[in-house]
């Protein structure tokens, strides 16, 4: 069995395409597609997850590969499809630099499958699947989570910040007729959900919302 998958994914890509060779692509390029989604759902921790992008993730690089297969059987193929490639252009803005990274992932993935190289593309996959739940679990153990207080308060608020919230850095405060509004960032453990209720009942606090953060608000 062993003999017979080593067989399967060692590919003469100087050969002309085969229906083996189509169908063996698009398979290890799906399952190494849906393990970088995995990785990606796992290691996401913004405030909404975008299926939309975790679903692109998985179309680029099978697509990709689709590119790539007939460019990499025939030469004279190759230099019109570059050509026609070249008047392409994506506008869509990413955020995230990790969203830069994985979208480069699946690119490179679809381009070692769709060129014959499936050791590559399983082996360097897996390793950069390790690598990234490690660096996540290790950014994970070092901080707790954050979260982003939202506090307004009027005028009539006598309160202590600094006794009824835990260790906080203020991140904007911005004052109107009408009260005060104040941002703070700070870790809790998950079971603490009483800090909200608290500063509710405080005398003057309009109110108070917290918000998860990914420690990039500036």
């Amino acid at each position: 069995m062993k003999e017979a998958i080593l067989d399967l994914l060692d590919t003469d890509i100087n050969q002309p395409l085969s229906l083996e060779r189509i169908l063996t692509t698009f398979a290890v390029t799906l399952l190494m597609g849906i393990v970088i989604w995995l990785v990606y759902r796992i290691t996401y921790r913004g405030t909404l997850y975008n299926r939309s992008f975790g679903t692109a993730l998985l179309m680029v690089s099978l697509v990709t590969a689709l590119i790539i297969m007939p460019i990499s059987s025939n030469i004279v193929l190759s230099l019109g499809m570059v050509g026609a490639l070249s008047i392409v252009r994506f506008r869509t803005a990413l955020k995230d630099p990790l969203d830069i990274v994985y979208m480069f992932w699946a690119i490179a993935l679809g381009l070692t499958a769709g060129a014959g190289f499936f050791q590559l593309a399983i082996l360097g996959g897996l390793i950069l699947a390790v690598i990234m739940l490690l660096t996540a679990a290790l950014q994970t153990g070092i901080r707790r989570s954050g979260w982003l207080l939202i506090l307004r308060y009027d005028h009539h608020f006598q309160g202590d910040l600094k006794r009824l919230l835990p260790r906080h850095q203020v991140k904007s405060k911005s004052s109107t007729a009408q009260g005060i509004e104040l941002i703070v960032e700070i870790n809790l453990r998950r079971d603490d959900g009483q800090l909200v209720e608290r500063l509710q009942r405080q005398p003057g606090v309009i109110s108070a919302s917290l918000v998860r953060s990914s420690g990039d608000y500036q």
